[in-house]
């Protein structure tokens, strides 16, 4: 590999490392909404896909870890990942082991890392004889995905009658920007339509603000409260990292890591519930239980996104897994940087992509375990004080936007906002962003499904 090329991606990797370190602290930053347009961003900037896909690894990976700084610290949700956690977290806090229980954390969380990247190689090299089957059958895959997904949702038939309607909507602005010459016959609007879905629930929250009864529902005279600790004890030494754990989260958290990979096409967060409480189940003491469920929690976090990204880039070639089809989408179809119908694993050979991979994963989750260790609760006090979360959710939302119109200008801009306003109502509603996902990637076959 061009040594060049390899200092790009560990510079790229290392910006992503700082920048996602501040934003990771931030709660409610979802984790689609604040990866997907950034490298998005990147990709379209010009910069080469291989050095946005270290940065997007390693972007992923710090959030990922950093996500849980505000759980487990002031209870509230980093991202959706971390949501599970919260009530974990505050049996931590009232049996005062919130600082030992940041360290187990950050093991867990390298525990992921580390076993998702080498189980998804050895997924791979398994399943890479059947890849021509696996995307000719991939519209099916993903009509499953939905129905499963819904299935074990809370809203589970609400999910499952909403995947039609999802379909005619993604399909129907599809066409209406076809016909009015928006976008050309044989371009596909899909990148801005995942954006949409993953600011729906922001954008529906904003739009709610213009409605006087709603807002002033939302509308306080208080502040809250919340205690930080900033206990500085029980640093464990570098040298020995999983001192923090005992052999039983050690177990727990590596065997819940390594059987969810050969999961990777369901939902994350699925995965991090079923397996979180599987395995703390069997605890019967209330802080041990809190703390088993965090650490394996807080593994399959990493393993979960790592391995469906890795999956679907090096083997695939198609957006399988939830991790790909939303934060990871910007890699399967990025006009103009790509071309139509191409991906990032037609541009490179495997050894380079997995390079980017273990460059961008490693270097993260190295440094986050530092910073999470050593600083987590200094960090979350400044990030909670100093950083504006509105000016940061702005940002955002300007970058979806703009990316909006890049992609089928003005008219998609309204598109977009209907698709926010229509998902993010029925997000609330409890259709989660996985059923979503799935529909809109299975749109074109559902309406052929349906018209004939």
């Amino acid at each position: 590999m061009d040594s060049h090329l390899l200092l790009q991606m560990i510079i790229a990797s290392l910006s992503a490392t700082v920048l996602y370190s501040l934003i990771g602290f931030i709660p409610g930053t979802d984790e689609t909404s604040v990866l997907m347009p950034v490298s998005l961003a990147l990709i379209l900037g010009g910069i080469q896909p291989i050095v946005v896909l270290s940065f997007f690894v390693s972007a992923f990976v710090t959030l990922g870890l950093m996500n849980l700084m505000p759980a487990l610290i002031a209870n509230l949700p980093g991202g959706v990942l971390s949501t599970p956690m919260i009530e974990a977290s505050l049996i931590v806090k009232k049996h005062g082991r919130t600082s030992i229980m940041l360290k187990k954390a950050a093991v867990g969380s390298l525990i992921g890392v580390v076993i998702a990247l080498v189980s998804s190689l050895l997924i791979a090299k398994l399943i890479s004889p059947f890849t021509d089957h696996i995307s000719q059958y991939a519209s099916w895959i993903f009509i499953a995905g939905a129905i499963f997904l819904s299935l074990i949702s809370q809203a589970k038939l609400l999910s499952l009658i909403s995947i039609i309607p999802f379909a005619i909507l993604f399909q129907g602005l599809r066409a209406l920007y076809w016909q009015t010459g928006a976008v050309p016959a044989d371009k596909t609007v899909t990148t801005s339509f995942f954006l949409g879905i993953t600011v729906a629930p922001l954008l529906l929250s904003l739009f709610s603000l213009l409605n006087t009864k709603e807002r002033k529902k939302m509308e306080t005279q208080t502040f809250n409260t919340m205690n930080i600790p900033l206990d500085q004890k029980n640093n464990w030494s570098l040298n020995n990292p999983f001192k923090a754990l005992t052999k039983k989260e050690f177990a727990s958290t590596s065997l819940s890591a390594f059987l969810a990979n050969f999961l990777f096409v369901l939902s994350p967060v699925g995965l991090i519930v079923l397996f979180g409480e599987t395995m703390s189940k069997k605890e019967t003491d209330e802080l041990k239980q809190a703390e088993l469920k965090i650490t394996v929690m807080s593994s399959l976090a990493q393993a979960t996104y790592l391995s469906g990204i890795m999956i679907s880039i090096i083997a695939l070639g198609v957006p399988i897994a939830p991790s790909a089809i939303g934060p990871g989408a910007a890699f399967f179809e990025s006009p103009p940087v790509f071309s139509i119908g191409s991906t990032i694993t037609d541009m490179y050979s495997a050894p380079m992509l997995m390079t980017a991979f273990v460059i961008g994963s490693l270097l993260a989750i190295g440094l986050v375990y530092l910073l999470a260790t050593t600083f987590a609760e200094r960090l979350t006090l400044f990030v909670l004080t100093k950083i504006p979360h509105e000016a940061m959710l702005a940002l955002f939302i300007s970058l979806v936007i703009l990316l909006s119109y890049i992609d089928a200008g003005l008219i998609n801009v309204f598109g977009i906002l209907l698709i926010g306003v229509i998902c993010g109502t029925l997000n609330r509603l409890g259709v989660g962003y996985g059923v979503q996902f799935m529909s809109l990637y299975a749109a074109p076959f559902i309406m052929t499904l349906l018209t004939k």
